[in-house]
Order: structure tokens, then C-alpha cells, then sequence
């Protein structure tokens, strides 16, 4: 019997979620599975995986082939380094606390890359939404401005022209009395 480490999928319409599974190579792709490995979902932002490193690589060490995304997956987690590594124990090139210390130092600079890309993305969207704040506070202060002079314009057309003729006719006279003197 072949087997085959890949993504079993479930979730609604539009918002996949993947189980992570060891089955059979003849099965259906949602079908019937000899174990579940872990989970995936790529809906976050970066993509959520939970896996069980040790039972990946009891496959991975009993002969099971990942498809693919699956590969990615693995490789991602570590899966792969371990199993690589559990190569080398096995052939003495290593013994296991080397072993265990390389893949510990692995895992920990794959984690801060992580978080720096989470903290990165963080920081933009707080960026966007300080810019998008920004230019709504203009937008405001503008329509607040174009009110304020919409009312002015309502107040000086609401004023009686005579009041106005009234205030300009004796600027009218003393320019005369001005010019004749």
C-alpha cells in the first residue's frame, strides 16, 4: 500500500481549511485516512499550520510521499530538516544532541522570521490606518471650512441691499466733499 502525506479539505465555500493526513494513495482526496497529522489555513495572514512533528516524520520514516503543498507544508514546520537529520543520526554522522540542537536552532530562527513578518504586517496596518485617519481629518477640516463659508455667503445675500446702498452712500458723499474741497 502506497502512502501519501496531503491536505484533506473542509471549510466553507470561499474559506478553505486543510487537515494535514497521512492516507492511502487510492483514497479520495476527502476520503478515508489512516491519521491526521495536523491542520492548515491559509486564511491568515501568515498562514496558520499546527502540526505533529514527531508523527510527520514517522511517515516521512516509514516511507510516505507528501504531495506537494504538503512538502511545502513540512518543509516549513521542519518536518523534512528532522527527518534529514534522523538520517544522519542513523548512519553516524551525528549523534542526537546535535542533532536535536540543530533542528532547535532552526526552528528558533524560523520563528523569529516569522514574528518579524508578523510585526511587519502589524506596523502597516497601522500605517494605513494612520494615513487614512490623516486624510479624513483634511476632508473634514475642508468641508468644515466650505460650511463655514456657505454660511457666510447665506448671511451677506440675506442682508437687505438698502442696508448695504444706505452704508455706501455717505462713502459716496465724503468722496465728493473730498474732491470739491
Amino acid at each position: 500500500m502506497s502512502v501519501k502525506i496531503r491536505l484533506q479539505r473542509h471549510g466553507k465555500k470561499g474559506k478553505p481549511f486543510y487537515w494535514v493526513v497521512a492516507a492511502d494513495a487510492r483514497s479520495k482526496r476527502d476520503g478515508k485516512y489512516l491519521e491526521k497529522i495536523g491542520t492548515y489555513n491559509p486564511n491568515t495572514n501568515p498562514a496558520t499550520i499546527d502540526l505533529n512533528l514527531d508523527s510527520a516524520v514517522k511517515w516521512l520514516h516509514n516511507g510516505a510521499q507528501p504531495t506537494d503543498t504538503a512538502k511545502a507544508i513540512l518543509s516549513y514546520k521542519g518536518a523534512l530538516l528532522k527527518h534529514h537529520l534522523d538520517g544522519g543520526i542513523r548512519k553516524g554522522a551525528l549523534t542526537q544532541e546535535q542533532a536535536d540542537a540543530k533542528l532547535a536552532a532552526w526552528l528558533e530562527a524560523k520563528a523569529g522570521k516569522v514574528d518579524a513578518k508578523k510585526d511587519g504586517l502589524t506596523k502597516a496596518q497601522a500605517d494605513a490606518k494612520a494615513k487614512a485617519f490623516k486624510a479624513e481629518q483634511e476632508v473634514n477640516a475642508k468641508r468644515l471650512a466650505a460650511a463655514a463659508q456657505a454660511e457666510a455667503d447665506a448671511i451677506a445675500a440675506a442682508t437687505p441691499v438698502a442696508e448695504v446702498e444706505a452704508e455706501e452712500a455717505p462713502a459716496a458723499e465724503e468722496n465728493n466733499e473730498t474732491t470739491e474741497a
